[in-house]
Formats: C-alpha cells, structure tokens, sequence
C-alpha cells in the first residue's frame, strides 16, 4: 500500500464517527431523557453525562417526576431542530417509575386531559417540590418510550464494581451494603431489590467478600421508612463486628442521598458516587435510544 492510500485509509476511520453522527442528525430523530432532577451538581451531573451524546443525536432534557410542561418544552425544542420520530429514555432506577403517567401525557395511552388554556400547568398535586398536574402534551412527533429501568440494566454491574474497587482493601472482612431510594408498594419494592440484586452478582463477581446487602430506604413514606432504616442500620453495625468493614454503595442516578443521616455514628467507606457519571450510563441511553429508534422505524399502526 502506497503511502498516499494508507493516509487515506487512516483519516477515512477518523472520520467515521464523526460522519455517523452527521447521519444521525440529519434525519428527523430525535432523543428526549426524562430524569428527576435535583439541585445544580445532581443536575450538572446528568447534563454532563449527556453531553457525548448530544454529537450523534438531537437530545434534550426535561427533568422532573414525568412533568408535563417539562416534556413539552424538550419536545418543541426538538421539533423545532427537526425531529418528528422522539425516543424518550427515561433516566430512573425502576422502569416501572411514572411510567403509566408518561404514556397518558404522550398520549400513547388515554386518560390525561388536553393541555389547559394557556399552556399553565399549575402547581397542584406536588410532590417534593414537582408539579404533579396531568395533561396530554400538543405535539406532531411519533412517541415511542423506554420501559427498562437503572435497576434491569445489565450495564451497572460495571458501575458498582467500579464503586467497590475505589474503596475496597480486604475483601474477606468487608461487607457491601447497596443502598437505593425504594417505592411504596411492597410487592414494586420487592422487585427493585431483586432487580438490583442481579446487577450486585457483579460485586460478588469481583472478590469474595464478607458479604453483599442489597437494601431500599422507601424514603419517601415515613412508616415504611422507619422500618427500613432499622435493618438498615442493623445490618451496617453487624458488617463491623469483630473487624469488618462496611463498604456502602448508592444505587441512585447522582449523589449519596439521605444516606449519611441514616448511618449517622457508624463505621463506613463510600465514595459517595451514585451510577453517574459513568460511561456505562452513557451506553446504556445509547441502547435505549437505538432500540427506539428501531421501533419508530415502523410505519405507524
């Protein structure tokens, strides 16, 4: 090969990705992440991590517990870059979390009103500071919708290794508590934890330690909460019993949450991280995104 085709050879593959992405764009794709939101570092965290993926596709985000004012605005935007097929990947541990909710307000499922007069949403109905109001968005895009949650993610067996990998000295005397937030409903709660469970089989994977725990907090309802929080706490003074070490992992999109506070006077290590950033969060939005796009591919029924 002459020199003059392998340096046309070697800024072809230069230019591949960047000529994929190009295609992407230029279609009338588009991806809209849904994720809860916090404050400037939870969010500053989520966008961050989107930001790789903004070069391949039209994406917006709209934060918020399915928002429907939050999902309009991302979706306009989109339109007006020229999407009409939107992917909405939604960023949240249970796929099962508002999911309902978000057919009815991308009307793939009846059951929201239409947007009100105005376009106001109010305020009624919040919940922790989110609007909780219901309407159908106005839009001329085709909707299809991610089911699969942080917690089905086969992805994040990656991501708690890499947690347990920052802290861990001795395997054989550490016990590794998975903490996440946890719904209501006994029977969704029970599946997060085996759901979570199966992703923290890549713990035991890496290194045989003391043990593994996989516990849900049910922040958000104070009598389930109180119940949890004392075998939670139970469990992380056993794990330091006669010298062991408690290695504590949030399983939340950003951040340690109220976890300090609940194991408040006991022994730990924690780096503090939840599941982003991480490239594997990165991909999986990549995953959800491509199948949804296979989905819209269809003509409409």
């Amino acid at each position: 090969m002459t020199f003059l085709k392998m340096l046309l050879a070697a800024l072809a593959l230069l230019l591949i990705p960047a000529v994929a992405g190009a295609q992407a764009r230029s279609d009338d794709f588009g991806v809209l992440v849904m994720a809860h939101g916090g404050g400037p570092a939870w969010n500053s965290e989520v966008e961050g991590m989107l930001e790789p993926l903004r070069r391949d596709y039209r994406l917006e985000i709209a934060f918020g517990m399915a928002t429907p004012g939050t999902i309009q605005a991302a979706a306009e935007r989109l339109e007006a870059r020229g999407a009409r097929r939107i992917a909405v990947v939604r960023l949240f541990i249970s796929g099962e979390s508002w999911l309902e909710r978000t057919e009815q307000i991308l009307g793939l499922r009846p059951g929201a009103p239409p947007r009100p007069e105005g376009g106001a949403h109010g305020e009624h109905g919040a919940h922790g500071g989110h609007d909780m109001s219901l309407w159908r968005i106005e839009s001329d895009a085709r909707f299809a919708l991610s089911r699969e949650g942080l917690a089905d993610a086969p992805e994040m067996g990656a991501v708690l290794v890499d947690r347990v990998r920052a802290v861990s000295r001795e395997p054989a005397r550490e016990t590794v508590l998975v903490l996440a937030h946890g719904p209501e409903d006994d029977e969704e709660n029970a599946r997060w934890i085996r759901q979570i469970g199966a992703r923290a089989a890549a713990i035991r994977d890496h290194a045989d330690f003391r043990a593994v725990h996989v516990e849900s907090l049910r922040e958000d309802w104070p009598e389930k909460r109180a119940e949890s929080e004392a075998r939670i706490r139970a469990l992380a003074a056993e794990a330091t019993q006669d010298g062991g070490r408690l290695i504590v992992i949030p399983y939340r999109v950003s951040g340690f949450g109220p976890y300090a506070r609940v194991l408040e006077g006991i022994d730990y290590e924690a780096d503090r991280r939840g599941l982003v950033p991480s490239a594997e969060v990165e991909q999986w939005i990549r995953r959800q995104a491509e199948q949804l796009r296979t989905a819209l591919a269809a003509p409409a029924a």
